[in-house]
C-alpha cells in the first residue's frame, strides 16, 4: 500500500473511536524521569502523553506517524491537556526524521509489520538509540510466509497481517541491525487473521553501551 493510501486511511480513522493498537509495549517500557522517548506509529498520541508524564518536564517524547490526520489529532490532544514536552513528527519508519543517538527508549505497538523495508526500520531504531538505550516493541509475526499476492492487497494490509514476516526473519532483522540479545516479554498462541496465521508478541532489547570493560 502506498504512503498516500496509508495517510488517507489512518487520517479518516483519527476521529473514530476504534482501537488501532494490538500491543501493550507501554506497559513494559518504564520510561524514567529525564529520558527522551520515541513512539513509532504514535497515532492519536495516547502513549506519547503517558510517557511525557513519566519523564517529567526535563524529559521529552517524540511521536512518529505518517498520517496527517493522526498527527493533527495528537497535537490537539497535547494542547488540550497542556503537555508541552512532546513533538509529533511526520516521518516514514524507514527514514526517521530524528538525529542519531537521541533516544533512551523506543516503543511501538503493531506498527512495524506495515513497513515495506523492515530491515531499514530496525537499522533506524538502532541509529536513534543512545548507547545503552532500549526498545520495547509489540508486533505480530506470521507462522508461515505470507504469499506475495497479499502484500499490497488493501484489505489484507488493513487487517494488519499482509506485511508480517516469520519469526526467524523478524529476529534476523534485529540481529543485522546490531541488537545482540532480545527478550520476549509476552507471546500469544497462533491465531487466524485474514488468510494468515499469526502470533502477537512483545519484545525488548538494548543497544550496547559502547563502553569497553577490558583492562589495559
Amino acid at each position: 500500500m502506498e504512503i498516500k493510501e496509508i495517510n488517507n486511511r489512518y487520517s479518516q480513522l483519527a476521529e473514530s473511536e476504534c482501537c488501532l493498537s494490538c500491543g501493550g509495549a507501554i506497559n513494559y517500557a518504564e520510561p524514567q524521569i529525564g529520558e527522551v522517548c520515541v513512539d513509532l506509529g504514535s497515532g492519536r498520541g495516547t502513549d506519547v502523553l503517558r510517557m511525557a508524564e513519566s519523564v517529567g518536564k526535563i524529559g521529552f517524547v517524540y511521536g512518529i506517524d505518517i498520517s496527517d490526520g493522526m498527527l493533527e489529532k495528537a497535537r490537539r490532544n497535547a494542547e488540550k491537556f497542556g503537555v508541552t514536552n512532546v513533538s509529533f513528527v511526520r516521518s516514514e519508519l524507514e527514514k526517521l526524521e530524528l538525529p542519531d543517538k537521541v533516544a533512551d527508549l523506543v516503543i511501538s505497538n503493531c506498527t512495524l509489520n506495515h513497513a515495506t523495508d523492515k530491515q531499514a526500520v530496525w537499522d533506524e531504531i538502532y541509529r536513534i538509540l543512545k548507547n545503552g538505550g532500549r526498545f520495547v516493541i509489540s508486533d505480530i509475526y506470521a507462522t508461515t510466509a505470507i504469499a506475495d499476492e497479499y502484500r499490497n492487497d488493501p484489505a489484507a494490509v488493513a487487517e494488519c497481517w499482509a506485511g508480517s514476516v516469520t519469526r526467524p526473519e523478524y529476529m534476523e532483522h534485529l540481529e543485522k541491525a546490531g541488537f545482540a540479545s532480545v527478550e520476549i516479554l509476552e507471546e500469544s498462541a497462533p491465531y487466524a487473521k485474514g488468510n494468515a496465521e499469526v502470533c502477537s508478541f512483545t519484545i525488548a532489547g538494548k543497544k550496547a553501551s559502547g563502553k569497553c570493560s577490558c583492562s589495559s
